[in-house]
């Protein structure tokens, strides 16, 4: 370890230790009163990398109690701006060309100065109002050593951590890869161009363009968006808006987002979501959740199984999406969802708060060793803010309300499959039914002839036997039909062989043949009383 990293280690655990988190190391400590204050308090005497790092875990309930979230959801970026000179320093280091040239103005003073950036307003030489967001000089360096140290504090500790759902070396990890695609403005960019495709045909949506000649890992330059902030009620009604309105799409382009696109912004606080001609805008992209097509079928269940208070459907939900950590008592998992919904059956759907309902599901599954994706707490926790934001701009407004008539027609959309969906479908079925009988065949072979060992009592194997026959002579039979329809199908289409009036001859006797074959099959299944 260098002196440096000695030095930053000794200076970290001084000010934990101060702060009441001495007994992750030292079990001999006492732990502190009020731990989420501290913690908040620690982070912010730490410096930028712990800020942030804090800001990560404030979006993060499945690492950490609801009273450090929070408590670290009050995080303040307080911190000193950069020198000028390190920002033009900086600035020609990417671009070889100094700010003066690059820029007919540009703010000393910055805008905003926060953990990991600042950003000035400038003004490009052909009249365009920018914004130019610049990393602090090496914050990509000292993120990874205070990351590092964590580690080596955690590799010390006094504390076993069997029992939690997430083994807080692996919180990290996970905190080191996150932080490091947010300390690349070049993600940052295509996040911005993806999400304006995305959203292209949404009229009532706006993206910042990004500048690319001035745009690279460290420096974004964009579109200076001057809207109005969307909680700013009154100033957007002295400006012609309705506010109901606004709240409603805002809703509606947030789940089109989650439910169609799989791709949200992940931090739609107010200060990120402006007005301005007609358009709401979604500005800093640092934060993007990603929802997979699998994960939107389910969320789809999830919000049907709230819906019509299906307890079995969330479970199975529950269990598709969720990594287990442990032994699942189904039991008493249904028991825990049962009491949540019987606490929420008194409430009509209308009253219902869809991110408290998803965070007392989220908690319960914690419960019940059901740890979820990192993506859907941070969808979660952004649903949260969304419902805060409507809140403060329309009372009236529900997103449940929303939420169940737009996920319903999405599913109703999706009962129709895809043509290529069908073709492959069909070619599986297809041969799935080709290879069906010899397996079957092999199977009853391999068991007859003795080289598949079954142990089980002998009392009348005669009949299973001769069920079992029954059962693969009406499978083969049925796989004739098939294969009758099927290759007469293809012989109507292909118009092969004579005709009468035009139609093939042969691909009609096949339906005939296949008609009967099947009336027959059928008469004797009903006939065994077995259908």
């Amino acid at each position: 370890m260098s002196k440096n990293a000695a030095q930053r280690l000794r200076h970290i655990a001084r000010v934990l230790a101060y702060y009441g988190f001495g007994y992750i190391v030292d079990n001999k400590m006492k732990k502190g009163k009020n731990p989420g204050q501290n913690l908040r308090k620690a982070c912010e005497e730490l410096g930028p990398t712990f800020i942030k790092i804090g800001q990560i875990l404030s979006t993060r309930p499945d690492l950490l109690p609801s009273e450090y979230i929070e408590e670290l959801q009050k995080l303040q970026d307080r911190v000193p701006s950069v020198n000028f000179d390190d920002i033009k320093n900086a600035f020609y280091g990417e671009f070889k060309i100094d700010i003066e040239e690059a820029f007919s103005f540009f703010e000393k003073t910055p805008l905003a100065s926060a953990s990991v950036a600042q950003v000035h307003r400038a003004t490009l030489k052909n009249g365009r109002d920018v914004i130019v967001k610049v990393m602090r000089p090496k914050i990509k360096e000292n993120m990874e050593l205070d990351i590092a140290i964590l580690k080596r504090i955690l590799s010390l500790t006094a504390i076993k951590f069997e029992d939690s759902l997430i083994d807080p070396r692996e919180a990290l990890d996970e905190i080191l890869i996150s932080t490091r695609r947010e300390l690349n403005f070049i993600n940052e960019a295509k996040s911005i161009e993806k999400f304006k495709q995305l959203n292209s045909e949404v009229k009532y949506i706006g993206v910042p363009e990004v500048i690319w000649d001035f745009t690279s890992h460290s420096i974004l330059t964009m579109e200076y968006i001057d809207g109005i902030k969307i909680t700013d009620v009154s100033r957007l009604e002295k400006e012609g808006y309705d506010p109901k309105d606004i709240g409603k799409k805002l809703i509606l382009s947030y789940f089109k987002q989650i439910f169609e696109d799989g791709f949200f912004h992940g931090d739609p606080h107010p200060g990120n979501l402006l007005v301005m001609n007609g358009k709401i805008y979604y500005i800093d992209f640092g934060i993007i959740g990603l929802i997979s097509d699998s994960l939107k079928n389910v969320l789809n269940d999830v919000i049907v199984a709230i819906a019509y208070k299906d307890i079995d459907m969330l479970i199975s939900a529950l269990l598709a999406i969720g990594i287990r950590k442990g032994h699942i008592n189904r039991n008493k998992l249904y028991e825990d969802i049962d009491y949540l919904f019987t606490s929420y059956l008194s409430v009509s759907l209308e009253n219902i708060k869809i991110s408290q309902l998803l965070q007392d599901i989220f908690e319960t599954s914690k419960r019940n060793n059901i740890r979820l994706p990192k993506d859907l707490t941070l969808l979660i926790r952004s649903l949260v803010i969304i419902e805060g934001v409507v809140a403060k701009i329309s009372p009236d407004i529900k997103i449940l309300d929303i939420a169940i008539p737009y996920v319903k027609s999405n599913m109703e959309f999706k009962l129709i499959p895809d043509f290529n969906d069908l073709l492959i479908g069909f070619h599986t079925y297809v041969k799935d039914m080709v290879s069906l009988p010899s397996k079957l065949i092999r199977l009853s072979n391999a068991i007859l002839s003795g080289r598949i060992k079954i142990q089980f009592e002998h009392r009348n194997l005669s009949q299973p036997i001769h069920e079992l026959s029954k059962m693969i002579n009406r499978i083969v039979f049925a796989f004739i039909v098939s294969s009758l329809i099927i290759s007469s199908s293809f012989i109507l289409t292909s118009n092969i062989g004579p005709k009468i009036y035009g139609v093939s001859i042969i691909g009609i006797t096949g339906f005939i043949i296949a008609a009967f074959m099947g009336l027959w099959l059928l008469i004797s299944i009903l006939k065994s009383g077995r259908l």
